[in-house]
């Protein structure tokens, strides 16, 4: 995610191995990471997730909520008092979303970008797509931070953590450029590495 909004990779992301991954936006509601993750733990679809989560919060019009489960299904809800342009797009394996953008090119930017790159690893996929939604236009109050979070059964840290990649670059005039710096110590320090014989 990039926004023009103070450490956003604080509130948005929220991510479970072998469950899915939330994104709550646009007068953020932080209870729908954990609530979003614990109705897909049970079984719930998406769509019935953001149902269940939308229909009871008072603030929905102001709201945005975009989620995948394991078995790669969306949703997405943009609320009708989201500041223009607000929108979104869901696919195969995305939910991608985005309020106060210059327009709906940046949705569709990022989500045709993820499409695009299907034989590449999701944190570099996601990279692209947030530069490519960037390129299209972005927010329209400009950049601020950004952040990506990846997470897999034991693909963390020594293999004892399940966060692949948890990055945040909380207030920087180029937090894109700034992001995709930090991946690439990430890579160099914890990245694959080749076996010697």
């Amino acid at each position: 995610m990039q926004s023009r909004f103070l450490a956003v990779g604080c509130i948005v992301p929220w991510a479970e191995p072998l469950v899915g991954a939330v994104a709550t936006q646009s007068h953020a509601n932080p209870r729908y990471g954990p609530e979003g993750l614990a109705l897909l733990r049970d079984g719930l679809s998406p769509n019935q997730v953001v149902a269940r989560l939308t229909e009871s919060d008072e603030g929905r019009s102001e709201r945005q909520l975009g989620m995948v489960d394991r078995q790669g299904r969306s949703a997405s809800y943009t609320g009708g008092g989201c500041k223009a342009w607000a929108g979104h797009r869901t696919g195969a394996c995305y939910a991608a979303q985005g309020n106060i953008l210059v327009s709906g090119d940046t949705v569709d930017a990022l989500a045709d970008t993820f499409e695009a790159t299907t034989n590449r690893p999701l944190a570099e996929r996601l990279l692209d797509c947030l530069d490519a939604a960037q390129s299209a236009g972005g927010d329209s109050r400009g950049q601020q931070s950004a952040a990506i979070l990846v997470v897999g059964p034991e693909q963390g840290y020594a293999g004892l953590s399940d966060v692949f990649v948890d990055l945040r670059v909380d207030d920087h005039e180029r937090p894109l450029k700034e992001l995709r710096r930090l991946f690439g110590v990430h890579q160099e320090l914890f990245g694959p590495r080749e076996r010697s014989n």
